[in-house]
């Protein structure tokens, strides 16, 4: 190594001067700690100071374009676009049920479950869909039975968020069943137990939102926005609950370019 190198570059392992054998050849595994280091001294002499790498263009052509949609959110149908004063007392109350959910989060997690609830597992996409929304709306079975109606069947119609049953979902989890919801929500219609399952899990997500999370919370923004607009009967409790949702992601978890402009 040339001394000038050296004096930028101090050695880690200086290696003294010592008596290698005759016969030491740099080629051959070393038998000796001093032959071991020697060895390494000559390697690193012979590393030129730059090196190019070999690039094949080719391999950089395929797969290299990412579509990233930042399409903003469709406009409100006439006269339903909510006020300012409205989205700004919906986030006050989201914001005042995140932090009682935060604070009583152990309470309800230590409590038991109902025998008939099972909750999935985290990778179980379509366990959490029925779960969710029950076989009814997952099968899109639109009429109860004479004996359904005599009682709830929490398989049939869903299991509503309760406390007990989202204070036990971990963040990967809240995450995972947000990604089933909203990729179903994308062929399906809006129904009511979809939208207490979103609220629900929106306020169990945590600040400041891991990317994938991120770009889920802004994916059903948008399709909330479309769904909005082909509401043919224009039900206003639907198109309320709709424009809950993209307030909470355009101006809770500050996703602006998505709000709503006021009325």
């Amino acid at each position: 190594m040339e001394p000038g190198v050296e004096e930028l570059m101090p050695r880690l392992l200086p290696v003294d001067d010592c008596d290698l054998a005759e016969d030491f050849d740099p080629t051959v595994p070393p038998r000796t700690p001093q032959e071991y280091l020697k060895r390494v001294q000559i390697e690193a002499a012979r590393c030129p100071d730059v090196v190019v790498a070999q690039i094949d263009p080719k391999k950089l052509r395929k797969k290299q374009t990412v579509n990233i949609s930042i399409s903003r959110c469709q406009p409100a149908p006439e006269g339903y676009s909510p006020t300012l004063k409205w989205q700004q007392q919906q986030v006050a109350n989201f914001s005042a049920v995140r932090q009682s959910l935060n604070k009583h989060r152990s309470h309800w997690r230590s409590q038991h479950l109902d025998s008939n609830v099972t909750m999935p597992k985290s990778e179980d996409e379509e366990g959490w869909k029925k779960f969710c929304l029950g076989e009814r709306v997952y099968s899109e079975v639109d009429a109860l039975s004479d004996n359904e109606s005599l009682g709830i069947d929490y398989i049939k119609v869903g299991f509503p968020p309760l406390l007990s049953i989202v204070s036990r979902m971990n963040q990967a989890t809240v995450t995972s069943v947000l990604e089933y919801l909203i990729s179903w929500f994308g062929e399906k219609k809006f129904t009511p137990e979809l939208g207490r399952w979103l609220y629900a899990l929106l306020a169990c997500l945590e600040k400041p939102l891991l990317p994938e999370a991120h770009s889920l919370i802004r994916q059903l923004a948008r399709r909330c926005s479309e769904v909005r607009v082909l509401e043919e009967n224009k039900n206003e409790e639907q198109i309320s609950a709709l424009n809950l949702i993209i307030c909470l992601v355009s101006r809770y978890f500050d996703q602006r370019d998505l709000a709503d402009e006021p009325s």
